[in-house]
């Protein structure tokens, strides 16, 4: 994919822990940005699935994880 240039505002601290990461990874500090940007965005979809089945199966299970806890 193609990149394209993207002006954001980053904490003091956490620029410099960045330029730090990328200098000690042998990477460019965009490449790294772009990695995390992409991973929290599959967290990000992820997590309402998740916490949808999550609840179903509780719901489901109610009576047995009373009979556990006891």
């Amino acid at each position: 994919m193609k990149a394209k240039k993207s002006a954001t505002q980053i904490d003091e601290t956490a620029l410099e822990e960045l330029r730090s990461y990328a200098k000690s990874a042998g990477r460019s500090i965009s490449s790294v940005v772009s990695e995390a940007i992409e991973e929290y965005l599959k967290r990000a979809r992820v997590r309402p699935a998740f916490r949808n089945a999550m609840s179903e199966t509780l719901k489901d299970n109610a009576e047995l994880l009373k009979r556990l806890a006891k």
